[in-house]
């Protein structure tokens, strides 16, 4: 059986669409055995696959099996090996302060830039 990377991630649910799965391996976001993998590169049992997350976080997991169609996530999971080391002490602190500190401000609407223009005087 051959299974594309991105078809894998997708129906391993380690992403929520294939098309995201896609976006991430043309961004460099997903590596298989140590090398830089593209959408269309075929998985195997034994690979090892490293997918970098926001804020630097490494997800490690190897591939036990390939689906092409998607499964109960419970079914899902099993797909794969997740080998993701406990993050550290620093790391933990780190995610809480930037769960502290929620999401970056919206940038400012029409209106709210118009009213700043007039406050700024221009």
């Amino acid at each position: 059986m051959r299974v594309r990377l991105d078809v894998w991630l997708d129906v391993a649910c380690l992403f929520r669409t294939r098309s995201e799965a896609q976006k991430a391996c043309k961004g460099g976001k997903v590596d298989v055995n140590g090398q830089r993998a593209k959408p269309h590169r075929e998985v195997r049992p034994g690979d090892l696959v490293s997918i970098t997350r926001p804020h630097g976080v490494k997800q490690r997991v190897a591939v036990q099996a390939l689906a092409d169609r998607h499964l109960p996530k419970p079914d899902a999971r099993e797909l794969y090996e997740d080998r993701t080391p406990p993050p550290t002490a620093a790391e933990r602190e780190l995610r809480q302060m930037l769960r502290r500190a929620g999401p970056p401000p919206a940038p400012p609407n029409p209106r709210q830039r118009r009213r700043l223009r007039l406050v700024r005087g221009r």
